[in-house]
């Protein structure tokens, strides 16, 4: 009898926490969350392209090339719109924001480069190794000073972090339909098609 007990005692508290664990929406990001999120995609990509450099095969490093680009891209543009217009207005000293600002014209530079490229040109490993160290770079400095400042500031995170993700979906829409043509080989341009940054 005391066994029959334990096991609906059991089975009602496993279908309890079944039920909660159903129900539980997954937890609200702010901005600083979501553009970490982006900053360890964009790492791993890079860091992956090192282990496989020198013995990968061209395909891999030029859909590792592409999709680091396409993330970095959206990335830079959430930031543009978003992140830091609300820096702007809610912190007095604006030099960081600025240097961020032309950290990201760099990154473009090499990004815009690695677009009209392809595995086997000269200096293409090369540039998308420094255009690593550029990114490692600005991701550490936003890390370590913006995000903290940030954080004090009176922005409203959350808000941000819901228009910064209505936004990634939108731009990452956009680029579906030119990855599909990509990917099929057809109507390829040279230059990425990618929302255009500023």
């Amino acid at each position: 009898m005391q066994r029959t007990s334990q096991r609906t005692s059991q089975k009602t508290t496993a279908s309890k926490s079944q039920r909660t664990a159903r129900n539980k929406k997954p937890a609200a990001e702010d901005a600083i969350m979501l553009l970490t999120a982006d900053h360890k995609r964009v790492q791993k990509i890079f860091k992956d392209f090192e282990k496989i450099k020198s013995k990968g095969d061209d395909e891999t490093k030029a859909e590792m090339v592409r999709t680091a680009c396409r993330e970095l891209t959206i990335h830079a543009q959430l930031e543009e719109e978003f992140f830091y217009p609300a820096l702007r207005e809610s912190m007095k000293d604006k030099d960081l924001v600025d240097e961020a600002e032309v950290e990201h014209n760099s990154a473009k530079q090499l990004i815009s480069e690695l677009e009209n490229m392809q595995p086997g040109d000269e200096l293409y490993e090369a540039k998308f190794t420094v255009l690593g160290e550029y990114i490692n770079h600005h991701i550490k400095e936003e890390q370590k000073e913006i995000f903290p400042r940030a954080k004090k500031a009176k922005i409203n995170l959350m808000e941000l972090g819901e228009e910064i993700r209505h936004r990634k979906a939108d731009l990452q829409g956009e680029q579906q339909p030119m990855m599909d043509q990509d990917e099929s080989g057809e109507e390829q341009s040279d230059e990425f098609s990618g929302p255009e940054t500023h």
